[in-house]
């Protein structure tokens, strides 16, 4: 067998089939997509001897994941991981139609320069870049590990290399949730020793322009977490007989919007402040009575915070917000009483973590009638599978339930949470980090600088879990949907425990219109050295025993 997909135009022919195959996240190109990159990879004589070793798994939706499993000479296996999801592509306008024709889109922008911003307009001009979804995040990583899998095939590397890919990284993360468990089953099954996880994602620059290479040893963590605001009803003729829930989350969103408190720094290294992803109020139709229920979601990065702490920290910012609207309201209605005979009687808002609305609704009502009411949200619901949607859903419901603790701020956290992990004092990682450093600058001149945490965020996150089981608890209890519909597997997770690094292609703009890779760096010096670290891991691995 000829050893395929080892240069620079056999990647490139590679990536680009690749990316033609359209697969934006909840897709039917995201569901058959697993079956092309199996397609391709049956062309192979290896997996033509060794079917066995070639696998689909579905998860709990029906998309699929594939394992691509290339027998060394120990039982040491290094995961290969990627993800072959997309996000969506409107935001090409109007060229939305060569978004997934990487070749074509690039010769267009030739005429058409002038839409470009001037960074992008220079690597156009250079002749060295691929436009196109995908190109850069994440399918050029695919077709390098894909490179790498045919060369074990044919050389026989000292341990095995398993590919794992998967689906739904830009959304959920369903995909890897899922092989979690394979990942387990497999390594009892052939009595594999996991070496540690390589992922592909690209790097993600710091800042406009920068024109650094990094790698990286860790993978940053997420938190969604949400308040609900639960006011008072009341008509717009009389807005001081009730609380707009409006001023409850204006006043959280000056709390948490940016705010620098819950930047952590590591290594140097400064997580962003967080950001709203989400706010509306719940009335679903127009009307002269004020809104009552309003929710905001929050993006909350981590890196080392354990989650107990997090989770103070967020019911601080709430009762400081719900602070600062009590002051607002009573400072309006003694403004108003100065009008009208009218004296503002003083009241509270309370604020309450959703473990605790739960517990106090299974003391009201039972736990039985908290259940049905929360099945029959879901019945309700049927064919809405947004996990934060169905949280917001279940969270009004016990609030209302409990209307008597209002006015109320409830904190609740939604799906998809990421676990913070770092191999960064792994001394195999830094090992290996410090070996394809050396090589890339001693060989090629590249200063490829070693980043803690990757601040894209990735599938890596399911590899290790260093929080408690105590402080893992602050979260889950009060995720309305945990174990209805979204789950962690904490324990398979522990178990795995696997080292990671991200050693990914360089490109940029990842999920801008002008998404593009930088070939000569992805398809000629990339290869070398994901190739000199995966032999390095294993003579390293072999040398400590």
């Amino acid at each position: 067998m000829n050893t395929n997909w080892q240069t620079k135009k056999e990647l490139t022919d590679l990536l680009s089939k690749l990316v033609e195959f359209e697969s934006i996240t909840g897709s039917p190109g995201e569901a058959a997509f697993p079956e092309y990159i199996q397609y391709v990879l049956n062309q192979t004589d290896y997996f033509k001897e060794h079917p066995e070793y070639l696998s689909l798994h579905p998860i709990s939706d029906g998309r699929r994941f594939l394992t691509a499993f290339v027998k060394g000479n120990s039982n040491k296996t290094l995961v290969l991981l990627s993800h072959f999801d997309t996000v969506d592509v409107r935001d090409y306008g109007e060229l939305r139609h060569l978004a997934f024709r990487p070749h074509e889109l690039t010769d267009l922008l030739q005429e058409k320069k002038e839409w470009l911003p001037d960074q992008a307009k220079q690597d156009l001009e250079s002749g060295d870049w691929l436009f196109g979804r995908g190109t850069m995040d994440m399918k050029a990583g695919l077709a390098v590990q894909i490179g790498l899998l045919s060369k074990a095939m044919e050389e026989t590397f000292d341990g095995n290399l398993l590919l794992l890919a998967v689906p739904d990284e830009e959304a959920n993360s369903e995909g890897m949730l899922g092989a979690v468990h394979v990942l387990s089953d497999l390594k009892k099954s052939y009595g594999l020793e996991y070496t540690a996880c390589i992922n592909c994602e690209p790097m993600f620059t710091k800042y406009p322009n920068d024109p650094d290479y990094y790698l990286y040893t860790g993978s940053i963590g997420k938190v969604l977490a949400g308040f609900l605001c639960y006011g008072k009803e009341t008509h717009v003729g009389e807005p001081f007989s009730g609380l707009n829930a409006n001023l409850m989350v204006s006043k959280l969103n000056e709390q948490l919007e940016l705010n620098g408190e819950f930047c952590e720094i590591a290594e140097g290294e400064v997580t962003p402040p967080p950001t709203s992803l989400y706010q509306k109020d719940l009335k679903e139709e127009y009307s002269v009575q004020i809104p009552h229920i309003s929710v905001s979601l929050f993006n909350v990065l981590t890196m080392q915070r354990p989650i107990s702490s997090l989770h103070q920290l967020l019911l601080n910012s709430a009762k400081a917000a719900a602070k600062e609207a009590e002051n607002h309201y009573i400072k309006r209605a003694e403004s108003f009483s100065e009008k009208v005979p009218y004296i503002p009687e003083p009241f509270s808002i309370n604020v309450l973590s959703f473990e605790e609305l739960f517990k106090l609704a299974v003391e009201k009502a039972g736990e039985q009638e908290v259940e049905r009411r929360i099945a029959n949200l879901e019945t309700e619901a049927a064919g809405d599978t947004d996990g934060r949607q169905h949280s917001i859903r279940i969270a009004a419901e016990l609030a209302g339930l409990c209307k008597e603790q209002a006015p109320m701020i409830v904190l609740f956290y939604g799906p998809p949470f990421y676990p913070a992990v770092s191999s960064n004092e792994d001394p195999l990682i830094r090992h290996i980090a410090n070996h394809v450093s050396g090589l890339a600058m001693d060989k090629h001149g590249i200063s490829l600088k070693r980043q803690v945490y990757f601040q894209g965020l990735s599938d890596l996150s399911f590899l290790q879990l260093n929080d408690s089981k105590e402080s893992l608890a602050k979260l889950t209890e009060s995720m309305p949907v945990y174990n209805r519909g979204y789950s962690l597997p904490a324990k398979e997770i522990k178990e795995l425990n696997m080292p990671v690094i991200n050693i990914g292609p360089m490109g940029r703009d990842a999920h801008q219109w002008t998404e593009r890779l930088f070939l000569p760096y992805s398809f000629e010096q990339l290869p070398e050295l994901l190739e000199s670290a995966v032999k390095e891991f294993f003579k390293y691995g072999v040398g400590t025993e």
